[in-house]
């Protein structure tokens, strides 16, 4: 097994190509866009966030979730309107709230993991991503929030994350720009933040340099494996054509559901939609106002990251809505009223709204690992994470395929 493909160019994929490319696989990386990082890849929070490790499946978040169905903008929103896929997945979620503690130390360590790679490779590359070690700051408006951060700080330290509390006083240390009323916060030192489109475009760049081939614009329309050879058919421009392979990982976001039932596999993702800004830092009132600090505000689950000197983008909410990528005004609105509230000296005449599906496992973890062919692989299903996971994960499934390959058939 010497000749792979990748389904999928997002975050997830390139890293993927690039890890299998290092071990001398020759790769071929499918894209249905013309460039990589067009989705999900392209405009998220942009943070390395070990410290927003925590799983979802908690009882906290379904209350929630049923308190806010009826308010449009609320950080989480889920559209009452049944479908199977829906009741599946959530069936599934509720299942693994007995293994919220585990799934959130499991994923600490797989982050904290994936920052080494994702830092050696970065240098190796010599990418340029806006990357800023400026740490990640969780801000907490009342007593009961901070003291539940508490409790995820020592689910996190399990993990081997190191996170401290600080007060008001400390946080208006670490970000001075910072405006309103909190009771306390958690800084996390070692978290990063950087432009997730630059970092999987030159990562693409990375892995053609080391012999991928890519090829954009391929709408995948049918993949089929015989327990030999895998069979790939994608349509170019109304022109289809089928390519054979050893093997194929599969990377291919809220799409690898679909791909993996053609292939005999289950793999229940579905589509969590997020939203983000980015604010233009037009002048320089507005970059002396705007934060270098990362930031999680855990009321309004939004995220920050300074992308050099002229870009704030601000990101979060989870809509379950199916498939749905509509840029809705009533979700963007609320990211904007934050920015003013939060940080009044920006100005927000120039703002660039954008949506993107998060492919979220029900239990939180990516699916990493074989298929039940052989030469079917998964890499996919980060949720909101991403970007923090994507190194170690991308190294795993490759680990995984070269040990498949040394095999003797």
């Amino acid at each position: 097994m010497k000749n792979l493909a990748v389904i999928g160019g997002g975050i997830t994929g390139v890293t993927t190509a690039y890890a299998l490319a290092k071990r001398g696989f020759a790769v071929t990386l499918f894209e249905k866009h013309r460039y990589a990082a067009m989705e999900t890849s392209f405009a998220n929070g942009g943070q390395f966030s070990v410290s927003n490790a925590e799983v979802w499946n908690h009882w906290s978040t379904v209350l929630k979730g049923l308190k806010w169905m009826l308010k449009s903008d609320a950080p989480l929103l889920v559209n009452p309107k049944p479908s199977w896929h829906k009741i599946a997945w959530f069936a599934e979620f509720l299942a693994a709230i007995p293994h919220y503690e585990k799934n959130t130390v499991t994923t600490t360590r797989l982050a904290i993991a994936a920052r080494e790679h994702l830092y050696a490779w970065a240098d190796e590359e010599g990418l340029d991503f806006d990357h800023k070690r400026e740490g990640i700051l969780h801000i907490y408006r009342d007593k009961s929030s901070f003291d539940q951060a508490g409790k995820v700080s020592k689910l996190l330290a399990q993990g081997g994350l190191e996170r401290r509390a600080v007060t008001p006083q400390e946080m208006r240390a670490i970000e001075p720009t910072l405006a309103g009323t909190y009771y306390g916060g958690y800084f996390t030192e070692s978290d990063t933040t950087g432009d997730i489109h630059k970092f999987s475009t030159g990562m693409a760049a990375a892995a053609e340099r080391l012999g991928v081939q890519t090829r954009y614009g391929q709408e995948i329309t049918a993949v089929h494996g015989d327990g030999k050879q895998v069979r790939i058919t994608a349509d170019e421009d109304g022109s289809r054509q089928t390519s054979v392979f050893d093997g194929v990982v599969v990377c291919a976001g809220t799409a690898s559901r679909g791909i993996a039932a053609q292939l005999g596999d289950r793999v229940n993702i579905y589509p969590v939609k997020g939203y983000s800004i980015t604010v233009n830092l037009n002048d320089a009132q507005s970059q002396a106002a705007a934060p270098k600090v990362s930031l999680l505000d855990d009321e309004t689950k939004l995220v920050t990251s300074r992308l050099g000197t002229d870009r704030f983008r601000v990101a979060g909410t989870a809509e379950f809505n199916g498939f749905n990528r509509d840029i809705r005004a009533d979700r963007i609105r609320p990211l904007v009223e934050w920015v003013q509230q939060c940080f009044p000296g920006v100005r927000t005449e120039s703002v660039v709204p954008w949506a993107g599906l998060r492919p979220m496992m029900p239990n939180l973890l990516p699916r990493v690992g074989r298929g039940k062919l052989p030469g079917v692989f998964y890499n996919t299903g980060h949720g909101h994470l991403g970007l923090t996971l994507s190194a170690v994960t991308a190294d795993m499934v490759a680990a995984i395929v070269a040990t498949a390959a040394a095999r003797p058939t």
